[in-house]
């Protein structure tokens, strides 16, 4: 009987102690002594009670079979272990050969940190491993921490916990739903095996896989990941989230969103960075902003961006590129600032605007919906216009030149400084039936300052701040060295076609590796 006692009062203790020395203490309270010959079965009767190495239980009655070593206790059964855990049901069985328990009824399971409430738990002694199947509850008696879930699987001296199917946890500013969790309880860290919604004070994130810190909000995001936060949504293959510094990591297939500015950005790594309004992305980046009737691309090998009081700043280093339905655009960097609609393009800019390609060794823009209002040309500045595909060229050239466009179309430029222009000139014959046109010739013009109307890619008028120095050539009579500006180069074949076409690096523009990589101020 006293074999038996001490096994029933046992089953929560390692295998280990098990194997030390049987010695049982009674307590006062035991009513009814008796054993059945035929049965086998030695049984304790009313107020139950007794010790062993420190742990005491409590029952109604108590049924001992010395042959199975099987256990029995029936009626308010509670065991206190080392004074920091307790456990209270209405009935369990203990198999003393296997070390297995299953307790029934109302179980309760408390210790200093936390009460696991179930209908059914099964315990495994030399595992040292708890678990239920139908349901459970576990509540932290130190916060405010609430887990449910239908299967959970826990050690409770380690408080490693594992719990299955419908598990939901809640805690101070912080909720989770998930079909698989791992609690590692001593860290505060929970691991996701599956679907898992996690809804902090600050964000809203998604996840099949990854970890997650109770304490600090830290946690690394896997499979189908996202994260929003007020205006910003992040996603990607894995994400890596640091609250505290305001930090994120993106890492494959990485998509960022700010709703208030209507821009995107795509790539396979990135990090943000709340505290210094400044992130960034690279692999494969492309921003998208989207405006009232198009849809603005930008491309580099790195995308920044940056806000400076009320200024949203997007900066694209290396072989950057911009395409729009309406224009194109190519440097090695380029910086476009949301707030002004301004686009700030160097080392080797060029624009390209219907039939006009803008070169110069610093370019702005001033745009308004993706379309062009003006562009600032500095320093070998240049326009081209195609009037013959590989024939013939509209150009001007200037040291600085400031254009103009309506609808997209270029139709003024102001060139100050060294002012040349070649253009072909048109007639018009008239018949009764049609009116064709017929190109003169080529006129090549010099000028300090000039100004130029155009009209659908031709030269309407030119007026000039001093006389001009030119020349005019019968078409017949041009000179192949005389057709071109200093420098000419048509670069039509640069020309992003659509947004695919912007990761084809056809001729990538790289700086000298003595040349920093920062753009140059204007």
């Amino acid at each position: 009987m006293k074999s038996a006692l001490i096994i029933s009062a046992l089953f929560l203790i390692s295998a280990h102690t098990f194997a030390q020395s049987d010695v049982l203490e009674l307590l006062p309270g035991s009513k009814i002594l008796k054993y059945n010959e035929e049965t086998g079965v030695h049984r304790l009767l009313g107020d139950v009670n007794f010790k062993y190495q420190g742990n005491i239980m409590f029952c109604d009655s108590a049924h001992y079979h010395k042959a199975t070593k099987n256990v029995r206790a029936y009626g308010h059964v509670h065991i206190n272990k080392r004074d920091t855990l307790n456990l209270f049901c209405d009935s369990l069985v203990y198999d003393g050969r296997t070390r297995k328990a299953k307790l029934w009824g109302n179980v309760r399971v408390r210790d200093s940190e936390y009460k696991l409430t179930t209908d059914t738990l099964d315990y495994d002694a030399g595992k040292a491993q708890a678990s239920y199947r139908h349901g459970g509850r576990v509540e932290s008696t130190r916060s405010q921490e609430v887990l449910t879930s239908r299967v959970g699987y826990f050690h409770p001296e380690s408080k490693n916990f594992f719990f299955s199917h419908d598990v939901d946890y809640k805690g101070k500013d912080l909720s989770m739903q998930t079909d698989t969790l791992q609690y590692l309880y001593s860290q505060k860290k929970t691991f996701f095996y599956g679907p898992t919604d996690i809804q902090s004070k600050d964000a809203t994130m998604f996840c099949e896989s990854g970890w997650y810190n109770i304490d600090t909000g830290e946690g690394r995001l896997s499979k189908n990941a996202w994260i929003a936060k007020d205006s910003d949504y992040i996603s990607g293959d894995t994400l890596l989230y640091y609250p505290k510094t305001g930090e994120y990591i993106g890492i494959c297939n990485v998509y960022y969103a700010d709703t208030t500015q209507n821009i995107s950005f795509n790539g396979d790594y990135a990090y943000s960075s709340d505290s210094l309004n400044y992130s960034f992305i690279t692999d494969n980046a492309i921003a998208t902003k989207e405006m009232d009737d198009d849809t603005l691309y930008i491309h580099a090998d790195t995308l920044y961006t940056q806000k400076l009081d009320s200024t949203d700043i997007v900066k694209a280093y290396r072989n950057a590129k911009i395409f729009s339905t309406k224009m194109q655009c190519r440097a090695d960097s380029i910086v476009f600032t949301q707030n002004e609609d301004k686009i700030k393009m160097y080392r080797d800019p060029i624009v390209w605007s219907e039939y006009a390609e803008l070169k110069g060794d610093f370019i702005d823009i001033d745009i308004a919906d993706s379309t062009i209002h003006k562009v600032n040309i500095y320093a070998n500045s240049s326009i081209l216009m195609e009037v013959e595909p590989e024939q013939y060229y509209n150009q001007i050239a200037g040291r600085n030149i400031t254009a103009f466009f309506k609808d997209n179309d270029l139709y003024k430029a102001l060139v100050n400084g060294n002012a040349m222009t070649l253009f072909y000139p048109e007639d018009e014959e008239k018949t009764d039936s049609l009116i064709t046109k017929k190109r003169m010739g080529m006129n090549r013009l010099y000028s300090s300052d000039l100004r130029i109307d155009i009209d659908s890619n031709e030269l309407t008028g030119i007026t000039y701040i001093e006389e001009p120095d030119g020349v005019f050539y019968p078409m017949d009579k041009i000179k192949r060295e005389e057709q071109f500006i200093p420098g000419f180069n048509w670069k039509a074949a640069l020309r992003p076609k659509d947004r695919d076409d912007l990761f084809e690096d056809h001729d990538p523009i790289i700086a000298e590796e003595t040349e920093k990589t920062e753009p140059i101020e204007d």
